[in-house]
């Protein structure tokens, strides 16, 4: 089992699920998080004022997947997240030893 973690624009986390819906991908986990690699933010005025802002709002999205559907996964991902300037994202993938469904105490592929 995989862990993907991407973090993406705001504006792409539709075209990003419905990616992953096509590949057969049911349930993901989005967070609103903020922070900055390349771009290293950029400044704005606001009433006229200039300053800075450091972080720059991104989405996260968290799947976790056997390890039949990690590179079907990522390719969606790209596809849908890709908009060619700085910025686009970046993807994890990270090995996961354990899945415990709490409802039911189903362990591992059959918790997914």
């Amino acid at each position: 089992m995989k862990k993907i973690e991407a973090v993406i624009k705001p504006f792409k986390l539709d075209e990003v699920r419905e990616a992953l819906s096509e590949v057969g991908i049911a349930g993901l986990t989005v967070s609103e998080v903020k922070g900055f690699g390349r771009q290293k933010g950029h400044t704005e005025l606001y009433r006229g004022a200039e300053y800075v802002v450091d972080f720059l709002p991104k989405i996260k999205v968290e799947i976790v997947l056997g390890d039949d559907l990690v590179d079907q996964a990522v390719e969606a991902i790209i596809k849908a997240a890709r908009t060619g300037k700085i910025g686009d994202g970046k993807i994890f993938v990270t090995a996961v030893e354990q899945v415990v469904r709490i409802r039911t105490g189903e362990t591992d592929e059959a918790a997914i």
